[in-house]
């Protein structure tokens, strides 16, 4: 399967249409997503439509970086016309009435939309095995998650049922699966990408990035999803840089900072002895290695384990099965309607976190637990503020191992939550990270990917994607891909 550079130049010299390049992904969803169940709709229709306009304006002499190219999208992100889950039984027939801004930009662009993906139940995890409609398989091994909560759109970018997806990030949620399925998976500033048509889960942590096979791609998908939206007050009001022609840059004299206790405790040692040898190639390279300290990132997880819960209470109070979602039959009083609405809407997961999250905002509770996780997460940002005084980029793993089998942490929350050991800081200070692939190592004869993470100060996406377009031309890892 192309890459979108390579699909971008087979369209514009007319070697391939977008038509043709849209079936052969609809085919290949055909004849695979059953394997690895990553898709949770596709619409034929609707794509070869937007193919075919897309080949008028291609003829008419048009031009952009996205048009004419397939993609998926995570079924978190509202699509005009089409079913919109969460993969949630509570919204299995909800059909959303309007686009995400993100879906609109896309649409502007020419980006042809082929359908949605799975994910963790209003993104809830991990390893989109929360999904009301079946987990996700690994396509580099079935017996394993894919990661999550953008499972289904690594999955399915791995495979080479599209050309790029679209994720959510709200603490790792597109760089832990990236690491797990040989991709690159963005995580841009807060606020750089519309959140408005998002089924929110953290609304002060939500992001929207891309999953691809390399940098560029992901640069390309960056430049036009970014930008300020009337819809969101959140959005940044910065200009948005053209980032795919800034990726190639040399990294003489760049300070990279790296925190040591990252590369202890329960790192897996195959994935440290690896990226030890990417940060000694780092440095013949020019790059300026320094270690630098991070103490309140140590808490990262158990903040964001407050902080999220509590969002997660809020945001779903709204799926009651009036104006959102399912209805159940022979409630006789409105909390009995409630209870029933909710009780066979919701999975485990959302459920766990929205009693976790209604307890910690609760009276007498609220000040012990919210209002003191956002002041230690106060004090995390003002770690990677005083960090980036010293550094320019922060490079950290992925997650402390590859991918694990189906099941094997599906009994243990706490173990599912530590998935984001590495990834929440980046998230509760709401800075751009990255993860491009850093490796491979052996399970039971089937060489599984890992990914390596690097941080960038606020807005610096551009620092991100140059520094990550350097690591991916040392290894070229990307070039590797699954058998199915």
């Amino acid at each position: 399967m192309f890459t979108i550079a390579q699909a971008r130049r087979e369209l514009d010299q007319g070697n391939v249409s977008a038509v043709e390049l849209t079936r052969a992904c609809l085919n290949r969803i055909k004849a695979l997503d059953s394997k690895i169940n990553s898709c949770l709709l596709i619409d034929e229709e609707g794509a070869l439509a937007a193919a075919e306009n897309a080949d008028r304006r291609l003829r008419s002499g048009e031009r952009g970086s996205l048009l004419g190219i397939p993609y998926l999208a995570k079924d978190l992100l509202m699509t005009k016309g089409l079913r919109t889950s969460a993969a949630s039984k509570i919204l299995e027939n909800y059909i959303a009435p309007f686009d995400a801004s993100v879906i609109v930009r896309l649409k502007d662009a020419g980006a042809v939309l082929l359908g949605k993906t799975n994910l963790d139940e209003f993104a809830h995890g991990s390893s989109t095995e929360n999904s009301a409609f079946g987990p996700t398989l690994n396509p580099w091994d079935d017996k394993r998650v894919p990661g999550g909560s953008s499972g289904g759109s690594a999955a399915a970018v791995a495979a080479g049922l599209c050309l790029f997806a679209l994720g959510t990030d709200t603490g790792g949620s597109i760089r832990q699966p990236a690491s797990f399925c040989n991709l690159v998976g963005l995580k841009p500033t807060y606020g750089r990408v519309s959140r408005f048509g998002l089924l929110s889960m953290t609304s002060s942590t939500d992001t929207i990035g891309p999953l691809t096979r390399t940098v560029e791609d992901a640069a390309m998908v960056l430049s036009v999803i970014s930008g300020n939206d009337k819809y969101d007050a959140t959005t940044l009001k910065s200009e948005v840089p053209v980032y795919e022609e800034k990726i190639e840059k040399g990294i003489d004299g760049l300070r990279i900072g790296v925190v040591p206790a990252y590369f202890e405790g329960s790192l897996d040692p195959r994935i440290k002895e690896t990226m030890l040898d990417t940060i000694l190639n780092l440095k013949k390279a020019g790059a300026i290695i320094t270690e630098i300290e991070l103490p309140n990132n140590k808490y990262s997880v158990p903040v964001y384990y407050v902080i999220t819960p509590s969002e997660v209470s809020s945001n779903l109070a709204r799926f009651d099965g009036i104006g959102w979602g399912g209805t159940a039959n022979g409630a006789n009083d409105l909390q009995a309607f409630y209870k029933a609405n909710r009780g066979q809407g919701f999975g485990p997961e959302a459920k766990r976190r929205i009693m976790l999250g209604t307890f910690a905002l609760s009276a007498g509770y609220a000040d012990a637990y919210y209002k003191k996780a956002q002041l230690v997460r106060e004090n995390i940002k003002e770690d990677f503020k005083k960090a980036f005084s010293q550094v320019d980029i922060i490079l950290t793993p992925t997650s402390p191992h590859p991918a694990f089998k189906i099941g094997a942490q599906s009994g243990d929350p706490l173990a599912m939550y530590l998935e984001d050991i590495y990834l929440a800081g980046a998230s509760l200070a709401g800075l751009p990270a990255i993860s491009v692939p850093a490796g491979f190592v052996n399970e039971e004869r089937k060489d599984l990917p890992f990914g390596l993470q690097l941080i960038g100060a606020s807005e610096r996406e551009e620092t991100v994607l140059y520094v990550a377009r350097v690591v991916e031309k040392i290894n070229n890892y990307f070039e590797r891909q699954p058998v199915i």
